[in-house]
């Protein structure tokens, strides 16, 4: 028999969406703790799954439970993750992961010192429309990459700003760009690789908040092929959508806000010749289990049989180094250019100077 993992989760806003994946792998997981200071929502959780409740993150870094699974506010994830490395657990976190480039340096120092896995959460990689068209990019099947367009098009009113660290610069530390159209970005690099350059525009336009809720942005990838995105969280309609033109191929997600990821994609060949290559190389494809579930199984394999972690703490740096440019481009009205060094005057924080100052 598999030998399981204990699992503490930490927060149980989205963690409740965490716990259910975890629960549905129980030949190889267990929650054994959940922690939260609402005793309400924490009493209920622990009745319901008959594990050990506490309010005190202290007594989960203090247990012996091999995986800490951290899904609070972002503005916490940093000092957790790495507490939970000095003490000796693996880690799962919530995105956005942290607040700065110089964080993930640091967390990426904390585990090679620790032994430790520390996973960001990508579920929205682990479904079976985008992971085929990442085998066909991988196989040398759809060419060159042309030009790509994403659309996260969601709507966020006063009901989800309710929550006091939300919308704020020095809680949240970024709207739409970071905390939401942060997902289709990761899918986008997933796909295509590393940005190379960035211009972008933002802007509150949709709540009264501090943070943007708008932007627009332009990239160019390294690999050369040009890049639109828009973002907002005043679309009537929810939509995401992925669209990438290629030179053997054009691929389209579907419209599922919160799954894009996920069949039905629309794949497109250039002539009957490549949809007999395409039909042909996807009869060797097998996809992985979908959202957390894949990702969690994927976590299982890299503590249990050394595996590659799924996701990486590079994987997070690159989405993190991505909103760094498109916050700097933003301000100073100018084309951002990657990479971006531990000189660069954002890489310690990428807020407004007044917020950074607070």
């Amino acid at each position: 028999m598999s030998r399981r993992l204990k699992v503490a989760v930490v927060g149980l806003g989205v963690g409740q969406q965490h716990l259910r994946h975890w629960q549905s792998l129980s030949d190889l997981f267990e929650v054994e703790m959940v922690c939260d200071p609402d005793d309400e929502r924490r009493n209920k959780m622990t009745n319901r799954l008959n594990c050990m409740g506490v309010a005190d993150y202290n007594a989960v870094l203090d247990s012996a439970v091999d995986i800490i699974d951290i899904c609070t506010p972002p503005h916490l994830h940093f000092d957790m993750a790495k507490q939970a490395l000095e003490t000796g657990h693996h880690v799962v976190c919530e995105k956005p992961l942290v607040n700065s480039l110089l964080e993930v340096d640091q967390l990426i120092e904390a585990q090679q010192l620790s032994g430790r896995h520390l996973m960001p959460i990508s579920q929205y990689r682990f479904a079976d429309g985008v992971q085929r068209l990442k085998y066909l990019v991988d196989q040398g099947i759809v060419g060159t990459p042309y030009i790509s367009s994403i659309e996260t098009h969601w709507n966020r009113g006063s009901d989800y700003y309710a929550a006091p660290w939300r919308g704020r610069w020095d809680t949240e530390h970024g709207g739409v760009v970071l905390c939401h159209a942060l997902h289709l970005h990761d899918l986008l690099c997933f796909v295509l690789g590393d940005v190379a350059s960035v211009y972008a525009q933002v802007s509150t336009r949709v709540n009264p908040v501090e943070t943007e809720d708008c932007a627009t942005i332009s990239m160019r990838m390294k690999n050369g092929a040009l890049v639109s995105s828009s973002a907002t969280l005043g679309s009537q309609q929810q939509i995401s959508r992925l669209r990438f033109c290629f030179e053997n191929l054009t691929a389209q997600s579907n419209l599922e806000p919160y799954d894009p990821g996920r069949d039905p994609w629309t794949f497109t060949p250039k002539n009957s010749a490549e949809d007999r290559r395409i039909t042909q190389t996807l009869q060797t494809f097998t996809p992985p289990a979908s959202g957390f579930t894949g990702q969690f199984i994927g976590l299982y394999a890299a503590i249990c049989d050394q595996a590659p972690l799924p996701v990486t703490l590079q994987d997070a740096r690159r989405s993190l180094e991505l909103v760094t440019a498109i916050y700097s481009s933003a301000r100073s009205g100018q084309a951002e250019h990657l990479p971006i060094t531990t000189r660069h005057p954002h890489y310690r924080d990428w807020r407004p100077v007044s917020s950074a100052e607070n």
